[in-house]
């Protein structure tokens, strides 16, 4: 994969990308996925710690607070399925998105995988220049949806 985004650029400026899970802000993520996504409206606390807790989670940090998140999960051998990503409001249109993506399709736990996948309603564009194309055999796919219920 080729560099999008210069990480030494983003990191001057006070941003920086962790998998430790202790330095997740809870509030911060369970209030966007709840309140602001359009794929969680409504997704309780405790569902969103047990995602986290099963998940390779990669939160995006501007001087320590947390500003962006994208969860992972996978068997780290054959499949990984991409999530709840997101950057919040006020600090998009800086190339975090792009550099969020590119840190974890480069991450050394995610190499040689067979398939990722993911679903978007409207960031087609930014997947795409990943490699993330529509399903090669839509038919051979299939899934149980269960929308999300306020428990």
């Amino acid at each position: 994969m080729h560099t999008i985004i210069n990480d030494d650029a983003l990191i001057k400026k006070g941003y920086k990308i962790s998998t430790d899970q202790n330095l997740l802000d809870l509030e911060v993520i369970h209030n966007y996925l709840s309140n602001e996504s359009y794929w969680s409206k409504g997704i309780t606390k405790e569902k969103v710690q047990r995602s986290i807790e099963n998940s390779m989670c990669f939160g995006v940090y501007k001087d320590g607070k947390q500003v962006g998140l994208a969860r992972v999960v996978t068997d780290k051998a054959i499949f990984a399925y991409l999530c709840d990503v997101f950057i919040l409001d006020e600090y998009r249109g800086n190339g975090l998105s792009k550099w969020l993506l590119q840190t974890i399709l480069a991450h050394p736990d995610l190499q040689g995988l067979k398939r990722w996948t993911l679903a978007t309603l409207d960031a087609h564009g930014l997947y795409k220049q990943f490699g993330f194309a529509p399903l090669s055999n839509p038919d051979r796919w299939m899934d149980i949806f269960t929308p999300i219920k306020n428990d």
